[in-house]
């Protein structure tokens, strides 16, 4: 079979999914270059494992996407080519399925997002709404080609007693998920080393998350929320205006959410690669911005990791002080290399192993910043940590004896 755009600098052998995942690469984007279509339609589609791709997509999160190209060239090649792109009836059925189950859940998201923020301003609480529709609207420009499964708002930690109560005024109650986060003390702790609680209603399970940071703190990237808020300008989502994320910061926090899960869903590269796209006309992105921001908070590996996986995955034109990162940093080609042969593989991690944190420690590209990871990751407690050992406030502190205990079994194991 033919390989379709194997990444310049990349060995190919990493690619051997069986055409899948090189197909999923090809349709991941909104609009799909000539070459791009050329190539897919001389595709002996018939040959691959549908069953397989569409596991994959739905795995990488871009099923939609996949499925809305695959049918809108199936529409112009059976017009210009007697047997069309050969794709199986089944299949085509299967994808139209998929794009229009995922559109209206999306549709219900977006309604869903309309009334908690309007219950948030009769509330005076100010909430920064990422990701979800605002992503898919603002990127996508159709609400049914980006699959997300919550609605993420992010709050200042000194709200989020007050937008916790304003969301069980509407039905929302905390997810039982962290148990041990259930006593009013436990909730203080974790305010303070973790960043983010979801919540469920009558319509499901986890469908709000509230966040006052980014990441947890032993992450050591101290990219504050008020900050974020501070510089957020407005979009339009169902006909509703609300604030969303600056432009750099939108960029900055899509490459760090990649980056901690290790890039390993296409889709948080798509989403990277459509922001590039989205502002390459006469929107711009303050590149300089972003990566002086990014170096300021000791992140611009992750930035350069994340820029190297679009370019050589998805084919996009990344700028030239991008390029010029990656040739600053020699490790930068190495972990994509790494990265991206796992995300083809589909191979996933244990975020609570000792792999997993090992990595996180090499996207860190400053000593005293891996010092302060290693320094947080052995002493802030987490949710297992609280669960794993009840203690009354006043013995809290113990809990980072906890947490080495428990991190010393993990490596053992």
């Amino acid at each position: 079979m033919t390989e379709l755009f194997p990444p310049p600098s990349v060995s190919s052998t990493w690619l051997q999914t069986q055409g899948g995942f090189e197909l999923l690469c090809a349709l991941t984007s909104v609009e799909l270059t000539p070459e791009w279509r050329e190539r897919i339609a001389n595709w002996n589609l018939r040959a691959l494992d549908w069953s397989e791709v569409l596991r994959l997509a739905d795995y990488h999160g871009v099923l939609p996407l996949a499925a809305r190209n695959l049918i809108e060239l199936l529409r112009l090649e059976s017009a210009r080519v007697e047997n069309g792109l050969g794709l199986p009836p089944e299949v085509e059925r299967s994808l139209r399925s998929a794009y229009e189950a995922n559109l209206r859940r999306s549709l219900w998201f977006a309604a869903e997002l309309a009334r908690i923020m309007q219950h948030f301003e009769r509330r005076q609480l100010r909430a920064l709404p990422y990701k979800g529709p605002v992503l898919a609207q603002s990127l996508y420009h159709d609400l049914g080609l980006r699959s997300f499964s919550d609605l993420d708002f992010l709050i200042s930690p000194a709200d989020f007693e007050r937008a916790k109560q304003a969301l069980a005024e509407i039905g929302y109650r905390p997810s039982g998920e962290v148990n041990a986060i259930e006593n009013p003390a436990a909730e203080r702790l974790w305010l303070r080393t973790g960043y983010e609680r979801s919540f469920d209603s009558a319509d499901g399970k986890y469908l709000v998350e509230l966040q006052w940071a980014l990441l947890p703190h032993f992450y050591a990237v101290d990219l504050r929320v008020q900050d974020l808020m501070a510089r957020a300008g407005k979009t339009v989502v169902g006909e509703r205006e609300v604030p969303c994320l600056s432009a750099e910061d939108s960029l900055l926090v899509l490459c760090l959410h990649a980056g901690k899960h290790l890039w390993t869903r296409l889709i948080w590269l798509s989403d990277i690669a459509e922001t590039l796209r989205s502002y390459s006309g006469t929107q711009t992105i303050d590149y300089s911005l972003v990566f002086s921001r990014a170096r300021s908070l000791g992140i611009a590996r992750i930035l350069g990791v994340s820029f190297w996986l679009v370019k050589n995955l998805l084919r996009a034109e990344i700028p030239k002080s991008a390029e010029e990162m990656i040739a600053a940093d020699r490790r930068v080609p190495a972990l994509g290399s790494t990265f991206a042969a796992r995300l083809a593989r589909g191979a996933t991690y244990n975020f609570e192993s000792t792999e997993y944190f090992r990595l996180i420690l090499k996207l860190r590209e400053r000593r005293r910043d891996r010092s302060r990871y290693l320094w947080r990751l052995l002493w802030t407690p987490g949710a297992g940590d609280v669960a794993a050992v009840r203690l009354p406030e006043a013995l809290f502190p113990l809990y980072r004896v906890v947490r080495i205990g428990r991190l010393m079994r993990k490596k053992v194991g």
